[in-house]
Formats: C-alpha cells, sequence, structure tokens
C-alpha cells in the first residue's frame, strides 16, 4: 500500500527555553531594547537553516500590540522580509510558540517559525539562494510598536549550513565535479549523492545540511560548471557512474550501497541511475518525472531520447507567467514511451515526495506510474507521501516559497504552484522523512544487481 500523508504535523523537538538572561552577555544575544524594557529574545543565537525558532518578548504592556518583522538578505542581494501582528499577553508577554499572530500580517495563528516560512521576495517572485554554504545567512528581527510603528527591539540570529567540524572537499576525478562534505567524526557515514534541476552549477546546501545531520552527502553537477557541458544537450550515465563509484570507494563511505536523493530533473536522473547502475540502495525523488527530460540520456548503447512537449498547452494566469503543468507528452504513449525510464529493472527502494499542487508537471502522475512499473516486475511498491497545496520547489525547511522564476528549459517565467503554510509543512516533514528514509536502509540494504 502506498503512504499517503494528507494531514501532518510539525514537529517541535530541539526547542529550548531560555530563561531571563542575567548578563550584558546575555542581553546582547536575546535581543537589544529600544525602549529600556522591551526584550526581542530569539534562540539559538547561532543554527543550522533546518533547525526551528524560538522566538519570546517580554516588558510589553498587558494587551499592547505589536509587528515583528523580519528579514532576510540572500546571496543574490534579494531582501526577503515577513510581518507577523500580535497582542501582547496578561503578563505583557509573546511567544510565538503559543501566541496567535493577528489578521494583517503575512502569517496568522500560532506558528512558531512563521516569521521564517513566510518570507517574501521585496522585489517580485524568485528563488532564494544560497551557493557559498561556508557562511550563514543572516536573519533580522524587529519588533515594533503599532499603530506607530517605532521599534522597540531588535535581535539577530545566523542560519548556517555546515555543522561545526563538517568538512567540505571539492572532488575533481576523471570527469567528476562535485563537492563531498563528511560529518565529524571517525565514520564511515551512510553515503548519499543529490542531484538538483535544471538550474545548471553545483549547488551544495542540501547536500552541506545532510552532512551536518551525519550523512557522507556529494553534491553533484552536471552541467554548466567548470569544464562540464554549458548546455542541456546530450548526457552520458557514464558521468553519473562515475560518481557512484567514487563514493563506493571512498573510505568515509558506509558501504555497501549508497543513497541517491534528486529534485526536478535530478529526480529522472536518480531514478535512470537506480535503474542502470549499480550500488544504489536507496533513491529518494521530490517532485521527479519517470520520463527523461530535457536532453537525451545515453549509456552505452541504451539511448533514453528527452520526452517532448507542446509549447499550446502552456497556460497563462497572469501576462508573461506560463503554467506549464499539462505541457509535458504522456510518456506511457507512442512513441513517447521511449523516453519513459525503465523503472522496473531497478532494485532499490524508493521513497517519492510528491507536491499535489506542483505546476512544473504532474508529479503525481509521475510517481504513480513509477510505482506500476516497478509492481509490473514482482518489485516492492515505494513510498509515497503526497502532500496538499505544496508546489514544485520543496527545499529543505524554512527556505520561501518560490512562487515563480525562470524555467531554464521552456525559456519564461513559469509559475511553481504552493500555498506558504502548507507548502512549508511539506518541507519539514519531507526532510525529517528522507533521512529517515536513507537512514534505515542505508544501514542494511546490500547494493543492487542489474541485469
Amino acid at each position: 500500500m502506498l503512504c499517503m500523508c494528507r494531514s501532518l504535523l510539525k514537529s517541535s523537538a530541539g526547542l529550548r527555553w531560555f530563561g531571563p538572561p542575567t548578563s550584558g552577555s546575555d542581553l546582547a544575544r536575546f535581543g537589544r531594547s529600544m525602549s529600556g524594557s522591551v526584550e526581542l529574545r530569539v534562540s539559538p543565537e547561532r543554527c543550522l537553516f533546518d533547525d526551528p525558532l524560538r522566538l519570546e518578548v517580554i516588558g510589553l504592556i498587558p494587551g499592547q500590540e505589536v509587528s515583528l518583522r523580519t528579514e532576510l538578505t540572500d546571496e543574490g542581494g534579494e531582501p526577503f522580509t515577513s510581518l507577523g501582528r500580535y497582542r501582547a499577553g496578561s503578563g505583557g508577554e509573546l511567544d510565538l510558540s503559543r501566541s496567535p499572530a493577528l489578521e494583517g500580517g503575512t502569517f496568522t495563528g500560532v506558528e512558531a517559525e512563521g516569521p521564517l516560512w513566510a518570507l517574501e521576495p521585496r522585489n517580485g517572485m524568485r528563488r532564494m539562494v544560497k551557493k557559498d554554504v561556508r557562511s550563514p545567512l543572516t536573519v533580522r528581527f524587529s519588533l515594533h510598536r503599532e499603530p506607530a510603528g517605532d521599534v522597540l527591539s531588535t535581535a539577530v540570529q545566523e542560519r548556517s549550513f555546515m555543522g561545526e567540524g563538517v568538512s567540505r572537499i571539492p572532488v575533481r576525478e576523471g570527469r567528476v565535479r562535485a563537492t563531498l562534505f563528511i560529518p565529524p567524526g571517525a565514520g564511515p557515514f551512510p553515503g548519499v549523492i543529490e542531484i538538483q534541476g535544471t538550474g545548471g552549477g553545483l549547488l551544495e546546501y542540501k547536500a552541506s545540511l545532510l552532512a551536518s545531520r551525519g550523512f557522507a552527502t556529494m553534491a553533484l553537477a552536471y552541467y554548466n560548471y567548470e569544464d562540464l557541458p554549458k548546455q542541456m544537450k546530450d548526457f552520458r550515465l557514464e558521468y553519473f557512474e562515475e560518481a557512484v563509484n567514487y563514493m563506493l570507494r571512498h573510505p568515509k563511505v558506509k558501504g555497501p550501497g549508497i543513497g541517491l536523493l534528486g529534485h526536478s530533473k535530478g529526480g529522472d536522473l536518480v531514478l535512470s541511475m537506480a535503474s542502470f547502475l549499480k550500488g544504489i540502495t536507496a533513491a529518494a525523488v521530490v517532485n521527479g518525472s519517470v520520463a527523461n527530460v530535457g536532453a537525451d540520456l545515453h549509456y552505452k548503447d541504451i539511448t533514453l531520447p528527452a520526452i517532448g512537449y507542446d509549447r499550446q498547452k502552456i497556460k497563462f494566469p497572469q501576462p508573461g507567467l506560463g503554467d506549464i503543468r499539462d505541457v509535458m507528452y504522456n510518456p506511457l504513449e507512442e512513441p513517447n514511451r521511449q523516453s519513459l525510464i525503465p523503472v522496473g529493472r531497478a532494485d532499490c527502494k524508493f521513497l517519492f515526495i510528491v507536491a499535489e499542487d506542483d505546476r512544473n508537471w504532474k508529479s503525481d502522475f509521475h510517481a504513480q506510474t513509477a510505482c506500476n512499473l516497478l509492481e509490473e516486475q514482482g518489485k516492492e511498491k515505494p513510498e509515497v507521501v503526497y502532500y496538499p497545496k505544496a508546489g514544485h520547489y520543496i527545499e529543505p525547511p524554512y527556505f520561501s516559497l518560490c512562487e515563480a522564476s525562470m524555467h531554464k528549459i521552456v525559456g519564461l517565467p513559469c509559475v511553481w504552484g504552493g500555498e506558504p503554510k502548507s507548502h512549508s509543512v511539506a518541507q519539514v516533514d519531507s526532510w525529517q522523512r528522507i533521512q529517515a528514509f536513507f537512514r534505515k536502509h542505508l544501514e542494511k540494504e546490500s547494493p543492487s544487481s542489474k541485469l
């Protein structure tokens, strides 16, 4: 049976309660008071980006109305902001884990992490950018008196992408261009290769966070990086096979097999790797396609052509902004079936993460088709987790929802789907499920053998 997740709860595990500040250094950590009595307390002061947030205020007048403004400037210089409106409790306090946000802000209700997941780009629709994982992103909080708007207190939090002791190792072996992140300690550690979508280049933020959680993780580039092909035209699966073999040989990687994590185009590459290559134990696919997309894929004497699409089926919810959910040809119909990945060959364990409001393509259809292909070959059905009102770009927790951005293949700005609150729930829950999935299967399974 498929595992269908329709109602998800966020975990409060890992939250810590901080008592009143007792020294000057504590006051600096909790926040700077602009009124002399109000203190905005954020904890922890420094954490990983996927850690939960604890934010409290003391010293307000009972029932006082205030606004909490949050700002983060990403690596591209784009400011992201959110606004929460609150009314102080009977003791002049606010605790975001218990105090509901009022109407009029970018989030409402009891939302401990609302200031983070509700962040919106100030200058239009775009993704949050983080390329240099060696430096944190700084989040600035300010508390304002309403309706006057003057500042009562401020606080700052640094959210990092590399945990203490994680090693970052550039990989330039053979044709492979990647970065390997190794957790602290003697190891060996469960090994994972992480592959992103059609943006190209080398993005490391997911791999570095996974390494911070105990996985030896390779962020693998496959085009538009250094001496790799500049465009998506033809890919050879032998390149990805080299990356798998590198991981299998590494002394810090626990065998006998490794895991794969792919999103979007990275998802169909993961399915192809699992279908043709040895040494794959577990594969997690986030909003991926069961058909080869974007560029022809070659392996030995086999070619999977890129599946076509019908531009006439692009919808325009706004002028110049496309909705491409229905444009891809059906890979179960001829002649498109040549692009269908033969997932039934795979012997590894699968986890499919599916956003039901994915506007890039029908992720639910692709996951179900993969399940059917496996069942036809007598294989175990994968775990499939569905997230209502989540969009295409499911990231680690607390990344802001990307509503729309430029699509490299289609060549125009496209909507990605999702509602901010539901999308945030999907990101928190799926991130934990992915880690649990890899921990379960990378500890005990044997590498798959191919026909």
